[in-house]
């Protein structure tokens, strides 16, 4: 078990409103993630009350509240925390009313000798985020609670708009939470760990070592019971503006002036203003064979199901370095990396049969993944006579130090700083209009999406994309396992 650091965990009790709390998202992860949370230590004193739209009563919540707990096998749970756990749930149904909820956390609140922070968690699609903010205005429960709110933030830039000024009639800013969970991934903290404390990075980190930089998460899952959300909201909408510019913006920054939330949006933010508008044209729309037939999907849907584009941040830094991103349902591998591609040497030594140069540039690789491990790829001598040159890499992976087993999972993490008024990992209104701003090209004249066979790496045009560049998936080497003896 993981020691609990001094101030990680929340200061106050905290009573949390779970709305969608019979969802999809909240039996993975949520109710999961709070009962691992309490386990641990972190949160000492909470009571949960599910919100959703199933006329259900308290007793049935808590059974599905234990079955999502110990459906869950990554954390093992312990069972004998099962019965502390159980009674601080409670459940509320929508149709009960404002006038229910608010009895309910008053109910929570007597369970306190101090008052306890309200933490809403609006596990709920985008059109049902405006009507829980209504009922928890209506309850008198919005004054000095916090929100965390679940992407995607608008669906562009003019509903973007419109939803943070609602949001910002009922909530301040600094009440509001935007949850993007790659952020609170381990391997994302640690991007910004490798750049800034290391003084062998940070001095090439720029336009005149780094040749380009691929974003790539290709996922062999199908769309599944999100079909109709999909069919709204498509690859780009879903992934690249809340998951994978996010990740572009720790992987692009300056350097903030300090660790807290304040400096490190500011510096995410000062990305995004940098980003120019994506061109159409440098964009690869793609849908795989066969989503026109799912249940539920239009038979003539036009929504892309892949997406891949180039980025161009217009700053200092990276003026003239491309940024790929790609992601995509049904294709070939399931991965989550970033891959910074370095500029090869002006001049090569070298004779022509060496092998340098053949296995592309020297890469720097993150991988996003739960392991959370980092590569570095470069060219070495080959043992023996004459001087043939062969690719090599030195690996690490979390799983190799002493605290692999301190490691939270995303949305334990991000709900853990949400409770402690944490935003540095969240995202800013300002942030996010902007995303959608860059975006309306793209949105306004897509190109036509071209069809990709379940199983492959998208489209055949995503290679003219790249050029003359090649896509750093798939690798040419499979990822070295730490427990081998010589791996």
């Amino acid at each position: 078990m993981a020691k609990i650091p001094a101030g990680v965990g929340p200061k106050l009790p905290q009573i949390v409103v779970l709305f969608g709390a019979t969802g999809d998202l909240a039996h993975k992860k949520l109710l999961p993630g709070l009962y691992h949370l309490v386990s641990l230590g972190f949160i000492s004193k909470c009571r949960i009350i599910g919100v959703s739209l199933d006329a259900i009563d308290a007793e049935r919540f808590r059974a599905l509240a234990r079955d999502a707990v110990f459906e869950r096998q990554d954390h093992h749970p312990k069972k004998e925390g099962w019965p502390a756990f159980e009674a601080t749930l409670d459940y509320v149904p929508i149709g009960a009313g404002a006038a229910a909820l608010k009895e309910a956390v008053a109910r929570a609140q007597k369970a306190f000798e101090e008052e306890a922070q309200l933490v809403n968690y609006l596990s709920v699609p985008p059109n049902a985020a405006l009507s829980a903010i209504k009922m928890l205005n209506e309850a008198g429960l919005a004054r000095g609670s916090r929100v965390i709110m679940e992407k995607p933030f608008g669906t562009d830039l003019e509903s973007a708009i419109a939803l943070n000024e609602a949001l910002h009639k009922v909530f301040s800013e600094d009440q509001i939470f935007r949850i993007d969970h790659f952020l609170g991934k381990e391997p994302a903290q640690n991007i910004l760990a490798f750049r800034f404390g290391n003084g062998l990075f940070e001095p090439i980190w720029n336009r005149n070592f780094i040749d380009h930089v691929q974003i790539d998460v290709p996922e062999t899952l199908d769309i599944g019971n999100r079909i109709g959300f999909y069919e709204q909201t498509g690859a780009y909408r879903d992934m690249v503006v809340t998951h994978l510019f996010q990740i572009l913006a720790f992987t692009a920054m300056e350097p903030p002036t300090s660790l807290a939330p304040g400096p490190i949006s500011e510096e995410k933010n000062k990305v995004f203003r940098s980003l120019t508008p994506i061109d159409p044209a440098e964009v690869v729309r793609g849908q795989f064979i066969g989503h026109r037939k799912e249940p539920g999907a239009d038979p003539e849907s036009d929504t892309e199901t892949f997406i891949a584009l180039k980025a161009q941040i217009d700053n200092w830094r990276w003026a003239g370095v491309p940024f790929y991103l790609r992601t995509g349902k049904r294709m070939s591998e399931g991965q989550r990396i970033i891959s910074i591609a370095f500029r090869e040497p002006p001049k090569s030594m070298f004779p022509k049969d060496s092998g340098i140069g053949l296995q592309g540039p020297d890469h720097l690789t993150f991988d996003l993944a739960d392991q959370s491990r980092v590569s570095l790829s470069f060219y070495g001598k080959r043992p023996g006579p004459g001087m043939r040159l062969d690719k090599q890499s030195m690996q690490f992976t979390i799983g190799e130090t002493d605290h692999g087993g301190d490691v939270l999972e995303a949305y334990e993490r991000l709900i853990l700083d949400a409770m402690r008024g944490d935003h540095t990992l969240f995202c800013t209104a300002e942030g996010i209009e902007r995303l959608w701003e860059v975006s309306q090209p793209l949105l306004e004249s897509p190109p036509p999406v071209k069809v990709y066979a379940p199983g492959s790496w998208g489209p055949q045009s995503i290679y003219q994309l790249v050029a003359p560049h090649a896509w750093r998936l798939p690798f040419e080497r499979a990822w070295r396992d730490p427990n081998l003896v010589g791996g």
